[in-house]
């Protein structure tokens, strides 16, 4: 018998990691049965299975004022306690009803009890499963320990209690096997590791008409070469090495896009990126707007581009991160078939690497040599084909739909009950079609 999830976050929506691998848990869920609701402060789910609480986003203008008073000091005032407390109290009624209305029956918290961007979130959420006992899966993407903008603080005691929180109904998991160890080692809960997956088991269906539009509209002409760099802009990102990239190749064929908006981490970075740019001579495109997540269940407007529409022109992909949770682009890139570049983030070392991927490679600098394989890759087809066919088939088998089912089905018979039937996977069928249909709400119980 399918059951009713429901996924909380402060936003789905776009194309960053958490929105995206939320799409990609649902789409397998659904195309076993189940129905998928969602909670957040922004989506771009379909209006009949989404609970849409603006005060829950990040960005929210009371969560703005107590991010200003909580991070960056350590003394707290009795108004921001009072602050977070008031925030708390509404957030946590609205996840009631949330719960009441749509008859949840598991919960799936994205990153909201990891990084404390929404502390009066976090705080909420720990009360609510207390309280209802509802079993939940608390699904981390980056702990706070894991940003410096987080290490001092006035709100000690709430990241103690809730980033994450431990509770009977509750299990945890993340995305890579050093954060399972920190995650041990400075709580002493358990996690279970799911990597971030990709459907490999159906090659992506490109839109012809609407990815030679994206050319067009950036500027692209026939002879000119995309570097893709398929990343958010903030620092962590190292987009200067891109820059450096196209620098040493040398060649004005060569453009430099860089597909994600900047503002969730400030615009001083992407500032100095683009005065960078130009006083090394490197010609940067930005694509403008937000992007639609392909995995969405909802119809964007025509003008609205997804990632799908800009992967198939690229004629290399750079990712060179200084830190990254595990890597969307780089599994983005392989799905694609695009060659790649990548700096050797610690996740990737740890994790990716040593299964055997072949790749343009630096080590937290340029080299000469770096410069020349990814030279290679432009001007090679069969140096290109190589490479992309031998990383489609390996990430085939550790990075797929079926990894993640089989991890969730684990996941999901031990929270509920041994009736749960496992996930099924219909290797003729391409999950997102299961998107199509949103689940219709029962009708709303009392409140709690």
């Amino acid at each position: 018998m399918g059951k009713k999830i429901g996924f909380v976050s402060t936003r789905f929506s776009g194309t960053d990691g958490v929105s995206l691998e939320s799409s990609k848990w649902a789409e397998v869920l659904r195309c076993s049965g189940h129905d998928i609701f969602w909670f957040a402060g922004e989506t771009d789910k379909s209006a009949e299975c989404t609970y849409l609480v603006p005060e829950a986003h990040f960005q929210h203008e009371l969560n703005d004022r107590i991010n200003q008073q909580a991070f960056g000091q350590r003394g707290r005032t009795p108004m921001l306690t009072e602050s977070i407390h008031t925030l708390r109290a509404l957030l946590k009624m609205r996840l009631h009803e949330f719960l009441n209305r749509y008859h949840i029956d598991l919960l799936i918290v994205e990153n909201a009890l990891t990084i404390p961007m929404h502390v009066p979130l976090g705080l909420a959420l720990t009360e609510a499963i207390a309280e209802s006992r509802i079993p939940a899966i608390a699904h981390h993407h980056d702990f706070h320990w894991e940003r410096t903008r987080y290490a001092v603080n006035a709100v000690e005691d709430y990241l103690a209690m809730a980033f994450p929180p431990r509770l009977p109904e509750m299990v945890h998991v993340v995305i890579n096997s050093d954060a399972r160890e920190q995650l041990a080692l400075r709580s002493g809960l358990s996690a279970a590791v799911i990597p971030n997956v990709i459907n490999f088991e159906h090659p992506p269906q490109v839109d012809l008409e609407r990815t030679a539009a994206f050319r067009e509209a950036i500027g692209l002409g026939p002879e000119d070469r995309m570097i893709l760099q398929p990343t958010r802009i903030v620092q962590r990102k190292g987009i200067e090495h891109a820059v450096a990239l196209v620098k040493a190749l040398d060649d004005p064929r060569n453009k430099l896009v860089v597909s994600h908006e900047a503002g969730d981490e400030g615009y001083e970075y992407y500032d100095w990126l683009k005065a960078h740019a130009e006083e090394n001579g490197v010609d940067m495109r930005l694509v403008s707007g937000r992007l639609q997540d392909p995995w969405s269940c909802s119809t964007q407007p025509g003008d609205v581009c997804s990632l799908w529409d800009i992967y198939p022109h690229a004629d290399l992909v750079t990712y060179p991160s200084l830190i990254e949770g595990f890597g969307n682009a780089f599994l983005e890139a392989i799905y694609f078939k695009k060659p790649l570049l990548v700096n050797r983030y610690p996740v990737f070392i740890k994790d990716i690497e040593p299964l055997g991927f072949d790749l343009a490679v630096m080590d937290g600098f340029l080299t000469a040599q770096t410069v020349e394989q990814a030279r290679t890759l432009l001007d090679s087809t069969q140096r290109r084909n190589e490479m992309v066919e031998h990383n489609y088939a390996l990430a085939a088998r550790h990075f797929s739909y079926d990894v993640l089912r089989k991890n969730l089905e684990v996941l999901m018979a031990g929270l509920l009950d041994e009736s749960v039937a496992p996930l099924l996977g219909d290797p003729a069928r391409d999950p997102r079609e299961c998107l199509l249909t949103p689940a219709v709400p029962r009708p709303v119980s009392q409140a709690l």
